[in-house]
C-alpha cells in the first residue's frame, strides 16, 4: 500500500467524506469547522460551526450532516501530539447540524432526544431510506462521565429516538453492505457491537447478559492497550476501525472471527473513509499530528455509502 500525505496543519481532523471530484470533506474538531481538502492539497473552510464538530456524512438532499460534540479541552504532549482531554470550559451542547455546501450555512436539526439533551454526538451513517443512525459518546469531566447511546433520526428533522441505551462511550458507527446490521465501536473497551435491523430505526435485541441487547463481536483484539474510534465497512462487510494509542486501522470480520492491523504513524488515528473510481483509496485522519493521508490500493474495496457524492 502506498501512503500519500494530502494535507498537514489541520486542527484535529475527523469525519472524512470522499467526494467524486477528488476532494475530501472533513471536520476540524479543534478549529470548529467543516473543511474541504482539494485534490491539489488546498484547504478551504466550508462552514464555521463552533463547538466540536466530529462525525459527518452526506445526506439525501446533498447537505452534510454533522455530529457536533459541543467542544473539548485540549492538551499537547511533549512529542507534539494534540489530543482532547475532556469537556470544554465553554461547552456549547451536543447537536446534529445540517450544512448547506453551497452557502456554508448550518442549521441545528436535533439537540434533544426524548426529553434529554444530546451530550457529545460523535459519528453518523445514513441508511438507504434517508434516515440516519448516530452515536452520542457523552462527555468526560474531571470526576465523572456521561453514559451515551445510539439514535435514529431523519434528515427532514421529523423525529428522533434512542435505539441503543445505555452505552459506554459509543463512537464509530457503520452499516453492513446489505443494510441489515448496525455496528458501533466502543472507545474505552475497544469493543465492537452488532445489532440486527428489523425495520428502519428498529433493532432486534438480545437478552441478559448483554448490557443493551447487542452482540459483542470482539474486545481489544490483539491484546494491545488501545481504544476504538470511528470506522468504515468494506465491500465484503469487514469493519475497518480507527484505533487510538495502538495507532492504525484494525480490520475485523463481520462475525468477529478474524482481525488484522494496519499500523500508521499517529497514536490518534481517528477515522477512515473510502473513495476513488474503484473504492480502493482509503482516506485516513491522523488527528494527533493534524494530517489527512490517502492509502492507495487498499486490499479490499470500500463500501460505497448511501448518498456518497
Amino acid at each position: 500500500m502506498q501512503i500519500r500525505e494530502l494535507a498537514t496543519g489541520l486542527q484535529f481532523p475527523e469525519g472524512p467524506i470522499a467526494m467524486d471530484d477528488g476532494s475530501v470533506l472533513l471536520v476540524e474538531i479543534a478549529r470548529g469547522t467543516l473543511t474541504r481538502v482539494r485534490h491539489d492539497g488546498l484547504v478551504q473552510v466550508v462552514a464555521d460551526l463552533g463547538g466540536g464538530p466530529n462525525g459527518a456524512a452526506m445526506g439525501p438532499d446533498g447537505a452534510v450532516y454533522v455530529c457536533n460534540s459541543g467542544g473539548f479541552r485540549w492538551h499537547t504532549e511533549a512529542d507534539g501530539c494534540h489530543r482532547p482531554v475532556g469537556q470544554a470550559e465553554d461547552y456549547s451542547g451536543g447537536r446534529i447540524e445540517r450544512v448547506n455546501l453551497a452557502t456554508g450555512q448550518a442549521e441545528r436539526l436535533y439537540d434533544m432526544v426524548e426529553g434529554f439533551a444530546l451530550r457529545g454526538p460523535n459519528d453518523i451513517v445514513f441508511d438507504a431510506q434517508g434516515g440516519f443512525y448516530f452515536t452520542d459518546l457523552g462527555k468526560t469531566r474531571e470526576r465523572d462521565m456521561d453514559r451515551g447511546g445510539v439514535f435514529h433520526g431523519h434528515s427532514i428533522g421529523s423525529a428522533v429516538h434512542a435505539v441503543v441505551r445505555p452505552a459506554m462511550t459509543p463512537n464509530g458507527i457503520a452499516l453492513s453492505p446489505d443494510g441489515r446490521t448496525l455496528y458501533y465501536a466502543e472507545t474505552e473497551g475497544a469493543r465492537l457491537w452488532a445489532f440486527d435491523i428489523t425495520a428502519p430505526g428498529r433493532l432486534r435485541k438480545d437478552g441478559w447478559p448483554s448490557p443493551h441487547g447487542g452482540r459483542m463481536l470482539c474486545a481489544s483484539p490483539g491484546g494491545h492497550y488501545q481504544r476504538f474510534d470511528s470506522m468504515a465497512a468494506d465491500a465484503l462487510g469487514n469493519l475497518c476501525v480507527a484505533t487510538l494509542l495502538h495507532g492504525g486501522i484494525t480490520i475485523v470480520a463481520p462475525d468477529g472471527s478474524t482481525c488484522d492491523h494496519v499500523p500508521l504513524p499517529d497514536r490518534y488515528t481517528t477515522n477512515i473513509c473510502f473513495g476513488g473510481r474503484d473504492m480502493r483509496t482509503a482516506y485516513v485522519t491522523l488527528s494527533g499530528s493534524g494530517r489527512l493521508i490517502a492509502i492507495d490500493d487498499w486490499p479490499t474495496p470500500g463500501l460505497r455509502l448511501n448518498f456518497q457524492a
